[in-house]
């Protein structure tokens, strides 16, 4: 992996979770709790290839942090809409975006903004496996 890539990960993820708080509560954050280095065999199998965690809802008030790794031709899922906005972020591999019927085609180091309600999706059109990390704050009321 590049180290530019590393380095907006590493952004995001100072970004995503400051500040802490889960809940209302004032949890205690310790280096063995807030470091989360990828680790294949906790990554969950999806229809399309696999999603890896590095930071989930339960971990700083339903801020979220996600890897997903896409199969050539494949999606996660259908085009969508939910009451949260969301970010894509390439890593790898060439994706289509979808936004609201309209469709854009990009590579490594390109963002993608999902507006709440807006109808989106992401697909690997490549011949590799697409990496994106998602970012996202869910709702936990």
């Amino acid at each position: 992996m590049r180290i530019l890539p590393v380095k907006l990960l590493v952004l995001a993820v100072v970004t995503l979770m400051a500040p802490f708080s889960v809940a209302g509560e004032d949890p205690e954050y310790t280096i063995e709790n807030t470091v989360n280095t990828f680790d294949i065999n906790k990554a969950e199998k999806t229809r399309a290839g696999y999603k890896y965690w590095f930071a989930d809802k339960q971990l700083a008030d339903g801020k979220t942090l996600k890897l997903s790794v896409v199969e050539p031709g494949k999606a996660t899922h259908a085009p969508h809409e939910h009451a949260e906005d969301e970010f894509f972020f390439v890593l790898e591999g060439k994706a289509e975006f979808h936004l609201n019927g309209e469709t854009a085609v990009a590579g490594p180091m390109t963002s993608f903004y999902c507006p709440t309600g807006s109808k989106h999706g992401i697909r690997n059109v490549g011949d590799t496996d697409l990496k994106y990390l998602v970012v996202k704050k869910y709702n936990l009321e």
